[in-house]
């Protein structure tokens, strides 16, 4: 398949038409009828967030993971793949939130302990994260489902094509006389797949548009049996 050849060489793949207009207001509508008072909600003027999106919001489960979508999910992690992380973000048209460049190094896990090759243990809101081995990074696979046209002007990510392939690389090493950068443009409907390695970053917007995006992770690739992944959804 050369669009997943693609993604495995530079990192990122876009793909337009996973859902229908009537599927993408479904979601909005199921996200608008959720309690947004509980602690995983974060809402500012900048930005409006869930974190453990798929257990705070499960009734969109069925309709996220439609046929089109698990047709490409099988594509590119093959059939034994699971959730293991979840985030809706949601950037407002007057939004001046903006993230520098950096790689998505952590991972969510049910608690905190001493293991091999897990370090940078972090505890945010009585959720645990840590920096773990180079190989459980490089076999995530991230989806972002577009809710709205997105591009350079309403925060549209900009990535450095193939940089995930060159492990931990710190963005103040990067040398802009060698790398790129490309902005991933998305339609309403789409999705965008990446490496969580894949160096990115977010513009502020400008153009008045708002753009409302869900942040999958998934991986086919068991932990230590010491730890579990705390945000872990089996889909099959």
């Amino acid at each position: 398949m050369k669009q997943r050849d693609e993604f495995y060489i530079n990192g990122f793949a876009t793909i337009d038409n996973i859902y229908t207009t009537e599927e993408v207001e479904k979601i909005l509508q199921l996200i608008n009828q959720t309690n947004s008072d509980k602690e995983s909600f974060r809402k500012s003027a900048d930005l409006f967030a869930i974190r453990q999106f798929l257990k705070e919001v499960p009734t969109t489960i069925d309709t996220i993971f439609n046929d089109s979508l698990k047709d490409v999910l099988t594509q590119f992690l093959g059939d034994k793949y699971f959730v293991v992380k979840s985030i809706y973000f949601d950037k407002p048209q007057t939004s001046n939130w903006y993230v520098s460049y950096h790689q998505d190094l952590t991972i969510s896990v049910d608690k905190t302990l001493q293991v091999s090759g897990f370090e940078f243990w972090t505890t945010k809101q009585n959720q645990f994260a840590v920096q773990p081995p180079l190989d459980i990074l490089e076999n995530i696979v991230t989806i972002r489902i577009h809710l709205d046209n997105t591009d350079e002007n309403n925060g549209a990510l900009r990535v450095i094509p193939k940089s995930h392939s060159k492990g931990i690389y710190r963005p103040e090493t990067i040398d802009w006389t060698v790398e790129k950068e490309i902005s991933c443009n998305v339609s309403k409907g789409g999705v965008m797949l990446m490496k969580p390695l894949l160096l990115h970053s977010s513009s502020r917007t400008t153009n008045g548009r708002q753009r409302r995006v869900i942040h999958i992770e998934l991986s086919n690739k068991e932990l230590p049996t010491e730890l579990s992944w705390s945000e872990r959804i089996n889909l099959s």
